[in-house]
């Protein structure tokens, strides 16, 4: 089990503010650290990892790797981080890269096995699509069984069918190696796939702590759907008003009463619900 209990200044885009964080981690969750850029997730997992320092403590299984009297080093933490840059060692080969952690051929094996680069095992980083990379540098991460897996939107850069692999990929590696993982994510698809614990951050403080569902799943009363998205335009056609919203990747037109076309402001965010197949939008 892992405790935090810790307190770090942030410097945010309103000023200062503190990360505050006091959780249990299971052994074995899948924790997804969701919220708005700024918010303290990256901060949180540099500090987990002892790439920085804050107050208060961190203990892993009853042993202290951050304290008052106690700053373990990185090396020492049995840490895995998956950034979104790869990070690999170019003058190495993905076998190499994966052996420069411990020496454990078999286990490498392994690795590139379940992540399908046994054949690319002689390659360099050079010559390896993106997917690839980030395959390698997932390997890597695991290359000392970690007892903590750090993901810092490490699938952020990739197209959605080789980020649908990956996914898969993650979470066989995860339930393989029992390991504890916290991964950043602003992809709710994604978070819901994998985690099953979510926390949302709001200026470094945690706002939603719950299943991926209790934390996603934003209908109310008999609302069938509700999505969030931006009011990109409002226009009007003969007497009726047609707003244009952003949500996700897709572009939808809603009718609106006059009311509702008044009160609403170009760049607000709406949500989109129904009921009864008749849809609604409020903000």
């Amino acid at each position: 089990m892992i405790d935090i209990n810790i307190r770090k200044k942030l410097h945010g885009s309103d000023g200062e503010m503190y990360l505050e964080v006091n959780l249990q981690v299971q052994q074995g969750e899948f924790i997804a650290l969701s919220g708005q850029s700024g918010s303290g997730k990256t901060t949180l997992l540099r500090v987990l990892a002892g790439l920085e320092k804050s107050e208060g403590k961190i203990s892993v299984d009853g042993v202290m790797w951050s304290g008052e009297k106690k700053q373990l080093s990185v090396q020492k933490r049995r840490i895995g981080f998956v950034f979104q840059d790869y990070a690999l060692f170019e003058n190495m080969s993905v076998l190499d890269n994966l052996l420069y952690v411990t020496k454990d051929t078999q286990l490498a094996q392994k690795l590139l096995d379940i992540t399908e680069l046994s054949t690319l095992k002689n390659h360099f980083p050079a010559s390896l699509s993106g997917g690839q990379k980030q395959r390698v540098a997932l390997c890597r991460a695991m290359m000392n069984q970690p007892k903590l897996l750090l993901l810092d939107e490490p699938l952020s850069a990739l197209d959605p069918t080789m980020r649908l692999k990956l996914q898969d990929e993650i979470l066989t590696l995860h339930k393989e190696f029992q390991t504890t993982t916290v991964m950043v994510s602003h992809d709710p698809s994604e978070i819901y796939r994998l985690a099953s614990r979510v926390l949302v951050l709001d200026k470094g403080k945690i706002i939603k702590d719950g299943s991926a569902k209790e934390v996603l799943l934003k209908t109310n009363g008999s609302a069938k759907f509700s999505f969030e998205g931006e009011l990109l335009e409002i226009t009007k056609v003969d007497i009726i008003n047609i707003a244009i919203i952003s949500i996700g990747q897709q572009i939808v037109e809603v009718v609106l009463s006059d009311t509702e076309a008044q009160k609403l402001k170009i760049g607000q965010k709406v949500t989109l619900s129904t009921k009864a197949f008749h849809p609604n939008i409020s903000f």
